[in-house]
């Protein structure tokens, strides 16, 4: 009998294989989706000055303290200050002038009393401005330096993705070039003589082929480049063939060829410089993995297409987002419940595509299907994977059950 890896070992051999990729320095407005391999370091204080927070009045606390309307105070104004201006008027007691939200905060005021809390302050000239509501205390609406970062704090630490929130907090602490890994390149090659391009009308015995497809998508949202796209039939000189031709591949990704069927060509072909395994779980149970000489890893992944996207989330996406130092190289999980009672199978941890409710909650199967490999059109309906066990023969309603959240 053979003995089933466990998805924890399989997983463990791959992430062994991987080593990481050498950095590059790329300006802010190209580092989109790239890891960091250095901290960000911030180039100065954030706010690098005292600014209002809000459009009103520049003014001394002790000037308005206990204003309201009943007993208003009013001030002479002495300057206007738009953001951007570098003035800072001297304010004698009584005195205040006009500020507007991100304007420097003049050195001699120390509180700031919003429009809404004057009368005229809205006005285009003024000479004085009667504050008829007092902020409670001193240092009202003034952001601080320094308040959100200091320079030389740590903005952004190495491991971590740069999205749009990141970008942004690198450009506001004056980062202008960070330093990445490379993106990994990846070779994509489906693999089956009965394989057709999409939109092409398949004859008896064909179908067509959605796992480049889908896995180009997947590629992508794993933060690495295409280096290839392509489809052999089953013949194993066809692997030799795409291998030469992927040279430059950091990861090169089979589909289909992996089993113990008379036509296999990635097994064929490759079976003296990677393993051939089969894990405990569903789907996906047939595996290939290794590191070809030159460094290259090579996943040889089951053909069928739900297959290949759990294969894909469970081993290839932890893989390439290692090869990049990414800190958290896992999907979000969420414990939710079962709404719904479905079988599943015996000694092999299922992971079965889903659809979730987070207000509620819960989750249930994506398709009347469950977790057949072949069900390709029906993946869209799938939000998640839940995670079943593989002591667990049947999930019942509100059994509580970890869930691969899927963007």
């Amino acid at each position: 009998m053979t003995t089933l890896l466990t998805v924890e070992e399989h997983r463990a051999r791959v992430l062994a294989a991987v080593s990481l990729l050498p950095a590059e320095t790329v300006p802010l407005a190209d580092a989109a989706g790239r890891t960091l391999a250095e901290p960000v370091l911030a180039a100065h204080d954030l706010p690098g000055f005292d600014n209002s927070s809000m459009d009103g009045f520049a003014v001394r606390f002790a000037d308005v303290e206990g204003a309201d309307a009943a007993s208003p105070a009013t001030l002479r104004v002495v300057a206007d200050l738009p953001a951007g201006t570098a003035d800072d008027p001297a304010l004698a007691p009584g005195e205040a002038a006009r500020i507007m939200t991100g304007a420097a905060v003049p050195a001699d005021a120390d509180t700031i009393v919003p429009f809404e809390d004057t009368a005229g302050g809205l006005a285009d000239s003024l000479d004085t401005v009667e504050v008829r509501r007092a902020p409670a205390a001193a240092g009202a609406f003034i952001r601080r330096r320094g308040g959100d970062t200091r320079a030389g704090d740590v903005v952004l630490a190495a491991g971590e993705r740069l999205g749009p929130f990141a970008l942004a907090a690198a450009a506001a602490a004056g980062v202008d070039t960070v330093s990445t890994a490379r993106r990994p390149r990846v070779a994509i090659v489906s693999t089956g003589s009965e394989l057709v391009a999409p939109g092409t009308a398949p004859a008896r015995g064909q179908t067509p082929d959605s796992n480049a497809t889908l896995l180009a998508a997947l590629v992508g949202g794993a933060d690495a480049d295409i280096e290839l796209v392509d489809r052999v039939g089953d013949d194993p000189a066809g692997i030799e063939t795409i291998l030469a031709r992927a040279s430059r591949a950091d990861v090169v990704v089979f589909t289909g060829g992996v089993s113990a069927g008379a036509y296999e060509p990635v097994r064929l072909a490759l079976s003296d410089r990677i393993a051939f395994e089969k894990v405990a779980m569903q789907p996906g149970k047939p595996q290939a993995f290794g590191a070809l000489p030159d460094g290259r890893l090579v996943f040889g992944l089951p053909g069928n297409p739900v297959s290949v996207a759990v294969s894909f989330e469970v081993f290839v996406r932890p893989a390439l987002l290692a090869l990049q130092g990414r800190a958290v190289i896992d999907r979000r999980v969420a414990r939710l419940t079962a709404s719904e009672t479905w079988k599943t199978p015996p000694g092999r941890r299922q992971y079965l595509p889903a659809a979730i409710d987070l207000v509620a909650g819960t989750v249930r199967p994506a398709t009347a299907g469950g977790s057949g490999s072949h069900l390709a059109a029906s993946l869209a309906r799938a939000e998640a994977f839940a995670i079943v066990p593989a002591e667990v023969s049947t999930v019942s309603v509100g059994d509580a059950l970890d869930v691969m959240l899927i963007p």
